[in-house]
């Protein structure tokens, strides 16, 4: 599988016996998978079996959706039931109790809508057996496009994220060719503040040159070096594989980035490479607010 934007909009439709059903699916950003849908009335005994096949196609953002049917005239025609059976009992039995009564029999047709239960109507879109079919596979048709959308744009974030990682990945390597020199430098810088304010410091003093060694050790950067390359390696891996979903996992790697880039800025107090950070963080912002919208 393709990796895949958080983005999108799908439509689906389908017709079945007179009823009509559309639905549409649109998709943004979200940390976790969220599914909100409009349906009719009637209709929302489905919302969670339509939450479900949803949920098999997408892990990740927040899915609005609306669901519309139409019925034909003749479909609703035959949802008017009358009673006979009932109507008849009811009048019958008031017809009785009118005679006995001495009253009038100006019983007529307007009466038969009053009565309990006579006169009917049978909504279409309660028929489980054939509303849910039809909107089933209007779902899986707007599902279809949506995720269609969702990947073709997963495909042109994807090649910005690698873009940005080889740019990450060139910062990185001049970040590492300066580590090396970053204690001599440190020892050289040392030894000139304290020629300048004046303070005697002989060379070769075992004393001064610990202290100095120690203090460029606490500048050392190798470690985070290192583990900023396997972050990156990890990163490009998540890129290249089929498997989803990587957008939590390359969000993950982003942040440990972030960790380990700060780190070398606090660490190596040196101009050259917290020129490199800046520079490392700016590009390695742009690639995290991008992975927001991978799913």
């Amino acid at each position: 599988m393709a990796l895949k934007s958080m983005t999108g909009y799908g439509h689906g439709e389908s017709v079945s016996a007179g009823v009509r059903v559309d639905v549409d699916l649109s998709s943004v950003n979200r940390k976790q998978f969220d599914f909100r849908i409009n349906l009719p009335k009637p209709l929302a005994f489905l919302e969670s079996l339509l939450m479900e096949i949803v949920h098999e196609s997408i892990s990740r953002g927040q899915i609005s959706g609306s669901v519309n049917v139409t019925v034909s005239e003749h479909k609703r025609q035959q949802g008017a039931k009358v009673d006979a059976h009932l109507a008849r009992a009811f009048v019958k039995e008031l017809r009785k109790i009118g005679a006995e009564l001495g009253l009038k029999d100006d019983l007529g047709v307007s009466l038969l809508p009053q009565l309990p239960e006579v006169v009917q109507y049978h909504y279409v879109e309660q028929d489980v057996s054939l509303i849910r079919p039809v909107c089933e596979k209007a779902l899986r048709q707007a599902l279809a496009a949506l995720v269609t959308m969702r990947e073709r744009e997963g495909g042109v974030i994807g090649k910005d994220l690698a873009g940005r990682l080889a740019k990450l990945s060139v910062m990185r390597q001049r970040i590492a060719r300066l580590a090396p020199t970053v204690g001599p430098r440190y020892r050289k810088s040392v030894l000139e503040r304290l020629k300048r304010a004046g303070i005697p410091v002989n060379p070769e003093d075992g004393a001064i040159l610990k202290e100095i060694a120690l203090m460029a050790e606490r500048a050392d950067i190798s470690e985070e070096i290192t583990r900023l390359d396997s972050h990156h390696k990890q990163a490009v891996k998540l890129l290249a594989q089929n498997r989803e979903p990587v957008g939590r996992s390359l969000d993950f790697l982003a942040q440990e980035m972030f960790r380990e880039i700060n780190t070398i800025g606090s660490k190596a107090n040196d101009l050259e490479i917290s020129r490199q950070v800046i520079e490392f963080k700016t590009e390695l912002e742009r690639f995290r607010e991008q992975v927001q919208n991978v799913e």
